[in-house]
């Protein structure tokens, strides 16, 4: 179910004073986060977080194609390696 629309979009508070504080540095560094249920802002245009998939923080350039979307959606947890099937197939 969608959240409403009346409420906003969803972005955890520290996301939103890291990036001001990003913007204000002359520096371009990764910003580490941990919230990956959070919504890409048009604030976040431009910068790079490292958004945690469970083992490391996958580095993420925000575009504006983004906006809207989850955090979570740019940095995937499970790692595929293809079907069993697949790998004796290729053996022959």
């Amino acid at each position: 179910m969608a959240r409403s629309v009346w409420k906003g979009p969803f972005v955890d508070g520290y996301m939103l004073k890291k990036a001001e504080a990003a913007h204000a540095s002359p520096r371009s560094n990764v910003i580490k986060i941990w919230s990956r249920r959070s919504t890409v802002l048009p604030q976040f245009v431009g910068l790079t977080f490292g958004v945690y998939n469970g083992h490391k923080h996958i580095p993420v350039q925000i575009s504006e194609d983004m906006i809207g979307h989850k955090f979570g959606e740019f940095a995937p947890t499970r790692t595929y390696y293809g079907h069993g099937a697949d790998k004796k197939a290729k053996r022959k």
